[in-house]
């Protein structure tokens, strides 16, 4: 029997990578003679994988270009009706050449306390076909206050300087690739501190060392 389109159907599908399931009456020797997908040739893609469930056996065939499939790998010699869902989370970025590249964001320590009218530095290492990123400070409800930076990835870093927020705890630094938001890396919590300076003169108190003498301001 020749392909029949409609037996082939899409079980994941991305702007890279795309795994498909085929089910057919064909023996599995008929399946993976060059040409049979030949219809297809617009939809597979190198680099895709596929499913096969044929008349005598299961396998998973990878496809090469121009619909052509490799011999791939037999699964089941003795066939029974099977049933495939899908549940992916996807840490992964696919690209056809070269399989699977890992994309990582590695953030740089922040202070545990940063002074309310001053600025938050950012440092990140970038690793990965990243070319730029998405730098937001996040509050306790994990909302991002503006405004979020975009900073582009210098032989494998980023810097930035973000304004400091409100007075307040539970703030996060988020750095994400600006094309994938599956990449992404969040810092510890930090506090956002009043200014002492501003306390001492608007409450008209003095802070005071070990021997008691007053701390001088600046």
């Amino acid at each position: 029997m020749p392909f029949t389109a409609s037996d082939l159907v899409p079980l994941i599908q991305s702007a890279r990578f795309n795994l498909w399931h085929y089910r057919s009456a064909d023996l599995q020797a008929a399946i993976t003679t060059a040409g049979y997908f030949a219809p297809a040739a617009a939809t597979l893609r190198a680099g895709d994988l596929m499913i096969v469930q044929s008349a005598d056996a299961m396998a998973m065939l990878p496809v090469r270009s121009n619909a052509v499939t490799g011999p791939g790998v037999v699964l089941d010699g003795a066939v029974t009706p099977i049933a495939l869902s899908r549940s992916v989370g996807q840490t992964l970025r696919m690209v056809q050449a070269a399989g699977a590249v890992v994309s990582t964001i590695i953030l740089a320590p922040l202070m545990a306390g940063v002074i309310v009218g001053t600025s938050i530095p950012v440092q990140a290492q970038v690793t990965g076909p990243i070319q730029q990123v998405v730098i937001s400070v996040r509050n306790a409800q994990n909302q991002v206050i503006p405004p979020a930076q975009t900073v582009n990835v210098e032989q494998g870093y980023v810097t930035a300087t973000l304004p400091t927020p409100a007075v307040g705890s539970g703030y996060r630094i988020r750095i994400e690739d600006a094309l994938d938001t599956g990449v992404v890396a969040t810092s510890r919590s930090f506090n956002i501190l009043p200014d002492l300076r501003l306390v001492l003169l608007e409450d008209g108190a003095k802070l005071l060392q070990e021997d008691g003498a007053a701390i001088a301001q600046n």
